[in-house]
């Protein structure tokens, strides 16, 4: 990656305090080599949660492994402080993995407000994964929050089940002077819509000294809003299910050991300002004896760092084989030159592609709306979520016939 010692970003968001970021033109020198459709894609690194859902013939057993699903999901997101490229209007980015048998696609669908619609499916029938995300952005100061509206649903077709969610919000800080650190927070829920079961899921904020950092909680209710299980740990590192009983035991014991004394932790300055961050390959997260691990995060390669912090699943998202390059329709993140540029390592040469590819989708919108022409999505239209009844963007299902004629030149 490239140093951004020499380039500051608040010159740039200082008249946007307050303000959506999605409508504000960032230099590429923030960017990661990577499209928003492709950091989508960075869900299914731990489909193995939902091949094991699957598996499991109790409903209780299924939702912690799906409740782990949606915290592994986001925890790639741990140290990534680069803002990946914004899609362009009709973009489409499609990733088939026979080796953790799925196949997904994505699309941006929407460029004001921007949406990027999702749709994945097991090798073997056995899930099919979808939603939309419309991130919102906000720049608050010292902060930039990302809002991620939008509902995610979760078939299991062998178990006539149907879970749905959306996640929490991720704020990263220190955006001008200091190290740059993440966090999540806000709640979860997730809903099983034949049972009626319900996770909450509670992402703690950090809190005055750090104490909270990471860490998430909450528990599995049945439709009566009865206890079935609890749920701890960090979403940088691991997920334990544990009886209500002993982890209320847990917590009882915690809280009156942390009482006595309030101690300054390593994670605050003197100034107040965080500075340090614990790193997720030291197991943090103290383990209620007879608590049951639902899914740790994978180590991340030496190089990581180097890499915009990349995992060894994001590193492989931009993989383009020549046998691949003749099947994808040209609408796909692969072939997109500032992000190969970039990649490539010519900082240059992906400033420059960025703002042509950015002039050129205005200057296209602007000659549909002389002709009065409406936007058509290709692989996704708008429609009630069956589950829910609300508005969502559902897959056409004719991608996959590899019948790409009439796309448009994005690039």
């Amino acid at each position: 990656m490239f140093s951004r010692n020499d380039f500051s970003i608040w010159s740039i968001l200082r008249n946007c305090i307050g303000m959506e970021l999605s409508k504000i033109t960032m230099p590429v020198i923030f960017n990661e080599p990577l499209s928003f459709l492709q950091r989508l894609t960075e869900y299914m690194e731990h489909t193995y949660l939902l091949q094991r859902a699957n598996a499991c013939p109790d409903s209780t057993q299924r939702m912690k492994c799906v409740a782990a699903f949606a915290v592994s999901a986001v925890a790639s997101q741990w140290e990534r402080t680069g803002k990946p490229f914004n899609p362009l209007l009709g973009e489409t980015y499609e990733l088939v993995r026979e080796d953790l048998g799925f196949r997904l696609l994505s699309e941006q669908v929407s460029h004001h407000p921007p949406v990027s619609a999702f749709h994945a499916e097991g090798l073997q029938q056995d899930f099919v994964f979808h939603g939309s995300i419309y991130p919102k952005l906000k720049f608050w100061g010292k902060s930039v929050e990302a809002e991620p509206k939008g509902l995610i649903t979760l078939e299991l077709p062998k178990h006539n089940e149907a879970y749905t969610w959306t996640n929490p919000t991720c704020c990263v800080h220190n955006i001008i002077v200091g190290q740059l650190w993440i966090e999540q927070y806000g709640t979860m829920e997730l809903l099983n819509h034949r049972t009626g079961e319900k996770c909450c899921l509670n992402f703690k904020p950090c809190g005055l000294f750090g104490k909270e950092l990471h860490k998430v909680e909450g528990h599995i209710l049945d439709k009566s809003r009865k206890k079935l299980c609890a749920l701890y740990g960090k979403w940088t590192e691991c997920l334990y299910a544990v009886e209500p009983a002993a982890f209320e035991a847990h917590k009882k014991i915690r809280d009156w050991y942390a009482r006595p004394c309030v101690r300054l932790t390593p994670f605050q300055g003197s100034s107040g300002a965080l500075e340090e961050v614990p790193s997720p390959a030291a197991d943090t997260v103290e383990m209620i004896p007879g608590s049951q691990l639902l899914w740790r995060i994978a180590p991340r390669p030496a190089n990581s760092t180097q890499m915009y912090s990349f995992t060894s699943f994001a590193m492989q998202l931009n993989e383009l084989h020549t046998e691949m390059e003749a099947s994808l329709p040209r609408t796909d993140c692969r072939l997109r030159p500032d992000i190969r540029a970039m990649e490539n390592g010519d900082i240059d040469v992906a400033s420059e592609e960025k703002k042509r590819l950015e002039e050129k989708q205005r200057a296209t919108r602007k000659d549909r709306s002389k002709c009065d022409e409406e936007w058509k999505t290709r692989w996704f239209q708008q429609g009630p979520n069956p589950h829910t009844d609300s508005q969502d963007w559902l897959f056409c299902s004719a991608y996959w016939d590899r019948k790409y004629s009439q796309l448009p030149d994005i690039y």
